[in-house]
């Protein structure tokens, strides 16, 4: 057998493959494809075969040394809360694939990444929320007021969200609580006018943090390119997130007692210069380095994407429209994501596509969709929820014709 292994080690071997397969899964943000590829290639550096079949939550792995094979459950919820957990393990991935520790060893070093301190501190995370909402509120509006307002109503999301850290039941009905917290103040003390912009686009950077739309077009790219149960339980997650913020938004009128009639989200003309528009985006890519974990060492990365993004898709929609121009942004995106990920030592693609991929606002236009039905708006609310199904599958196909372009990732990457 290749690298000597013995069958006595394929216990231990697979006890340890069966763990990073639960925590690739966890703390990775990879689709099923990147899991197996990595334990895969990992199980061949120690001389033995994997693989697996990968669900959502969980995955069936199998390992072969020599004539012994050994099956195994894994279960497991993705949580990309801290992105610094992702650097992390693609070294630590990296570095087991390269120089082969012994077994115990590696199962250490893999431990250790599971109990990585956090890189920023509970209010350091508070501080990114807001400013990640911050620096978003002038793409949704691009006024003063709208960026005043934002940083009042993020710091009340940012308080019970680095208060869940701790409260894992808390966490579970988190956007619904940000939701109420949001509209009860939004509509109960500050009451925008007709002159300040709709409620809904007053109520949505704070929510942003929450908004699911990158669930959204992952879920349409899984299913798009044939993984069907992955790609229905991310939609259907994704739906349960939104949903929960249109409740908690509605929750808020009725304690208000504000007419349904008043959800309307017409934008308030512009008073912002060009510049602060661009800089705000450096802003938000601050806030989003403190909100996730991201490490400092891959901030440079992270901000050069989420420019990138906004430059294709600004030429494109310049160009050639809006959906298109979307689809240009997309697959520029998958393209540098993917291939400046692969050397070692450099951030997951999570960590680089992420940034990017807030910067299109898919989840956005679907509260909006639902909260102008809510508010008898009809004809305005079904334009809103075709623009959403349009731009999450535009995005979709941009990803995986972005990811058809690149050369196939060899079994060490």
């Amino acid at each position: 057998m290749r690298h000597g292994l013995q069958e006595s080690e394929l216990d231990a071997l697979h006890d340890f493959l069966r763990e990073l397969t639960r925590f690739m899964m966890t703390f990775s943000g990879e689709g099923a494809e990147g899991v197996a590829r990595g334990v895969r290639s990992v199980a061949r550096s120690y001389g033995a075969r994997a693989e697996t079949v990968l669900v959502a939550d969980g995955a069936v792995l199998s390992v072969t040394a020599g004539d012994r094979t050994l099956t195994s459950t894994v279960t497991a919820a993705p949580d990309v809360a801290r992105l610094d957990r992702a650097v992390a393990l693609k070294e630590f991935v990296e570095r087991v694939r390269d120089t082969r520790p012994a077994l115990p060893e590696a199962a250490a070093g893999l431990r250790r990444v599971e109990t990585l301190p956090a890189t920023v501190p509970r209010w350091g995370r508070g501080a990114g929320i807001v400013l990640f909402s911050v620096g978003f509120a002038p793409a949704v509006q691009p006024t003063w007021y709208e960026i005043g307002t934002t940083a009042l109503l993020a710091a009340l999301v940012a308080t019970p969200t680095v208060l869940s850290d701790r409260r894992p039941r808390l966490a579970r009905v988190l956007p619904l609580l940000a939701a109420v917290l949001v509209s009860l103040v939004t509509l109960g003390l500050l009451r925008p006018g007709h002159d300040h912009g709709g409620p809904v686009l007053i109520m949505l950077p704070a929510l942003f943090f929450f908004v699911p739309g990158d669930l959204f077009s992952a879920a349409t790219a899984e299913l798009a390119a044939g993984f069907l149960t992955t790609g229905a339980v991310r939609l259907v997650y994704a739906l349960v997130l939104l949903l929960q913020l249109y409740v908690g938004v509605l929750i808020g009128v009725a304690v208000t007692g504000t007419p349904t009639g008043a959800l309307f989200d017409t934008a308030q003309d512009a008073d912002l210069s060009r510049w602060v528009l661009v800089a705000s985006w450096a802003v938000f890519t601050v806030g989003m380095v403190l909100a996730f974990g991201v490490p400092w060492r891959a901030a440079g990365w992270v901000t050069a994407l989420v420019y990138l993004s906004l430059g294709a898709q600004a030429a494109g929609t310049a160009l050639i429209g809006e959906v298109a121009g979307t689809f240009v942004a997309a697959m520029a995106l998958a393209v540098a994501a993917d291939l400046l990920s692969r050397p070692a030592g450099r951030p997951p693609r999570l960590v680089l596509f992420l940034g990017g991929f807030f910067t299109l606002t898919v989840g956005s236009l679907g509260l909006r969709a639902f909260t102008s039905l809510a508010g008898g708006h009809v004809l305005h609310g079904f334009r809103d929820l075709m623009d959403f199904v349009t731009i999450v599958t535009t995005i979709a196909v941009g990803l995986l014709a972005g990811a058809a372009l690149v050369p196939a990732r060899g079994e060490r990457d």
